[in-house]
């Protein structure tokens, strides 16, 4: 693939995936063509040597791998980490209000999102509805209205004359309700809602009992500049290092020549601090590698061993230097769209590089003749992290935080460039076959 045929890839896969329910279904379906076999974590796993699983927890945190020609004991795991949701609004459980016939869902802030961009975008909805099926029986399913639905539309400026001052200030819950519909004096919002979910799902009339639903934009991922070197959407962060990470897994010279068991881990929940049961600091990929070395192993202290010998690059989006705001960097750490890779570093551990393994991630680079950056953010501004200290710490193994640089973090339609896509992934298949 060229570089631009990369990013079309990760454009469809983002355009997929408006949750991150549906962002680990779509990895699902793209594995299931390499033969990737799914393990149940209630029963007994038969690996086989040179076989390749996944495990799903929750329906939003997946681990994936591929057993290498000898034992993790032998060889240990090669991890590439990184997470499927992203910053953004959440429906809330009562959300259908009314006020003066105008029909409004409440929602709760997910993670730091920039609340102005989420304004006169075309939104809708995406995410899993929990319901009762015609058997009587607990079950769930994907949801995803794909169209626009909802709005949140600016105040115009006559009545708000300041706005271009002192920038746009939403009140977090009195102004973020998002604009759904015009109801008649004898249409309840809440009932009104129901229904319109329980169509969009698919399910029966008054089945529906709770919901994860997420707020997403609409508008396709797209290229732009005079040359087409970049491109946005949104959900780039982190769903692009989540691309990046499969595609470079996904590649017969990586899947069919390796000693060592490969994996991709992806979790939900790093937005919001990683703490759950199917986020970065639960159990789950500690408990995956573990069942892997018992399967692999007769040996107690194998899985110990196993661990000694691993790596972990944590792959997330890194801070891209804007001309137009050239004071928010460090003069000796400004890192440029499409110049390659960023290597991440923070004294306080908020990213887990440090000397060894960011020599080791710089030598892979060179010999996947990808060029890389160095980012270091500045001391008086704070510092954001990732799942990479998290995983490290829990695991005990050696971490590297990595991502390709990109502007307007956390927005709702972010950018990057499109040449730094095709690096990460020729330095992580280099990783992998090391």
């Amino acid at each position: 693939m060229t570089a631009k045929q990369h990013v079309q890839h990760l454009l469809d896969f983002i355009d997929k995936s408006p949750s991150p329910w549906h962002a680990v279904a779509s990895i699902e379906t793209a594995i299931k063509a390499f033969q990737f076999v799914r393990l149940d974590e209630t029963a007994k796993w038969p690996l086989q040597a040179g076989g390749r699983y996944y495990v799903m927890r929750d329906d939003s945190s997946i681990v994936l791998f591929a057993l290498g020609h000898k034992t993790p004991a032998e060889s240990g795991f090669k991890i590439v980490g990184a997470h499927t949701d992203s910053p953004g609004l959440r429906i809330r459980p009562n959300a259908a209000t009314t006020s003066d016939g105008i029909a409004r869902l409440g929602v709760e802030i997910y993670g730091g999102p920039i609340l102005a961009t989420l304004t006169d975008r075309d939104l809708s909805l995406a995410g899993r509805v929990s319901y009762v099926d015609e058997r009587e029986r607990l079950a769930h399913k994907l949801v995803h209205f794909d169209r626009p639905l909802l709005r949140l539309p600016n105040l115009a400026i006559h009545m708000n004359r300041g706005v271009n001052e002192d920038g746009l200030k939403l009140h977090k819950q009195n102004e973020l309700p998002l604009l759904l519909a015009q109801l008649t004096n004898n249409q309840l919002p809440q009932p009104y809602f129901l229904t319109l979910l329980e169509q969009a799902a698919g399910i029966g009339a008054s089945r529906a009992l709770s919901w994860d639903l997420a707020v997403y934009d609409t508008q396709k991922g797209a290229f732009w500049g005079a040359n087409q070197e970049f491109y946005a959407n949104s959900q780039i962060d982190n769903l692009a290092s989540c691309h990046a990470g499969l595609q470079a897994l996904l590649d017969d010279a990586v899947l069919d020549h390796t000693d060592s068991t490969l994996v991709c881990a992806f979790f939900d929940h790093e937005e919001i601090g990683s703490e759950s049961h199917i986020g970065a600091a639960g159990s789950f990929l500690t408990d995956v590698l573990q069942r892997i070395s018992i399967a692999t192993s007769s040996e107690r202290e194998d899985t110990a061993r196993a661990l000694a010998q691993s790596f972990l690059i944590s792959v997330d989006m890194a801070h891209a230097y804007h001309p137009n705001f050239p004071s928010a960097y460090d003069t000796g750490h400004k890192v440029f769209v499409n110049q390659g890779p960023v290597i991440k570093s923070n004294a306080n551990r908020r990213y887990s590089s440090e000397s060894l393994s960011t020599a080791r991630f710089i030598h892979w680079c060179e010999e996947a003749g990808v060029p890389y950056q160095r980012y270091s953010h500045r001391s008086d501004l704070p510092c954001g992290s990732t799942i990479g200290p998290i995983v490290s710490a829990k695991l005990g193994i050696r971490s590297v935080d990595i991502g390709c640089p990109m502007w307007a973090m956390h927005s709702i339609r972010e950018s990057a460039g499109v040449r730094d896509h095709e690096h990460m992934i020729k330095v992580l298949k280099r990783f992998f076959i090391d």
